[in-house]
């Protein structure tokens, strides 16, 4: 997926932002996430992949855990 520099500068910040609010509130963010973050930015996913991704991340996390 192909995005103007416009829509790629926008992103950015609005990861920037996110990061700021989560680290505000004690809330980590993954170094999965911010990976993913970063490709949404630069338009090589989309945001739903990313939730999909995400979601998929989580789901799979919280299964080892029950699982120990």
């Amino acid at each position: 997926m192909k995005i103007d520099c416009a829509i790629k500068s926008r992103r950015i910040q609005a990861v920037k932002l996110a990061n700021a609010l989560n680290t505000i509130e004690g809330v980590p963010v993954s170094d999965y996430a911010k990976e993913l973050s970063q490709q949404w930015a630069n338009g090589e996913i989309s945001g739903e992949e990313m939730k999909s991704l995400l979601l998929k991340h989580h789901r799979k996390i919280a299964f080892e855990e029950d699982s120990v």
